[in-house]
């Protein structure tokens, strides 16, 4: 093998060790027995039921997981009815204007994107009454306004790239719209809506920026307690929550992942 062609592996393994050596080392230092987490001290697992015993961690880890489910969902249905709108209805008024609107939230900075939902949110409070105070439900509203854009541009691609000679047979033989739509359409850009829905979920549960924006008294969320005690110091149970969730995300990918892959064996 000549010198060239070492090139590309050395890229390829400094770059995964660049990307993975952080989470491993923390995944390593959260079984440390010290309380200081660059001190290796001996194998414990007692941060971990330290980690059980913080309610402050436990009750935002909930709140997160609460406001990622809903606004994946939400976020998933209002991305796809985007995507269909500008992907089956050829050109109509105002469809530039969609599609910056669509677009929008993934450039825009998110400091951009929490102020402009703050003041929003206060405006409707003062006008309408609701939503009463910042909360819960700011949180997700706020969370599936940016997240359905990254769900409309996963969908958007998949429905260009279907073949439409499926739906149009099921018409000629006599299926409405509904039906094409649940037998054909659907379980065809299932996996683009699984993507997308564990894209958001993932976006949701990471954010920070917005979430303090549009957040409120008893609404904090995973990342907002992370982020202050980490200020103060980084303590070694907040090494433990981040394994927990990285073997929660490496276990629930490898399941979707063998789903999409069982799915696309029985469509070929």
């Amino acid at each position: 093998m000549t010198g060239r062609g070492w090139v590309l592996p050395l890229a390829v393994v400094f770059g995964f060790v660049f990307l993975y050596a952080p989470i491993i080392s923390l995944v390593v230092f959260s079984f440390n027995e010290s309380r200081l987490v660059t001190v290796w001290g001996g194998f414990s697992t007692r941060w971990y039921g330290e980690l059980l015993r913080d309610r402050q961690i436990l009750g935002a880890a909930w709140v997160s997981l609460k406001v990622a489910f809903w606004s994946a969902n939400l976020a998933v249905i209002i991305g796809t009815l985007g995507a269909f709108v500008l992907v089956r209805m050829g050109q109509f008024f105002g469809r530039l204007l969609l599609t910056g609107m669509i677009t929008a939230p993934l450039v825009m900075p998110e400091v951009i994107t929490g102020l402009s939902l703050l003041l929003l949110f206060v405006s409707m409070e003062l006008t309408l009454g609701w939503p009463a105070g910042r909360g819960l439900t700011t949180i997700i509203i706020a969370h599936t306004t940016f997240c359905a854009a990254f769900v409309a541009v996963i969908a958007q691609s998949r429905l260009r790239d279907m073949d439409e000679s499926l739906e149009e047979a099921a018409r000629d033989l006599g299926a409405g719209p509904v039906r094409v739509f649940f037998d054909i359409t659907l379980p065809v850009i299932t996996p683009a809506l699984v993507s997308g829905w564990l894209l958001a979920f993932t976006l949701s549960l990471d954010d920070l920026v917005i979430a303090s924006f549009v957040s409120g008294p008893g609404a904090s969320t995973l990342p907002m307690v992370i982020f202050s005690k980490v200020r103060l110091g980084v303590s070694p149970d907040v090494n433990a929550l981040a394994t927990i969730i990285i073997g929660i995300v490496t276990v629930a990918v490898l399941i979707v992942g063998w789903m999409l892959r069982r799915q696309a064996r029985l469509q070929r």
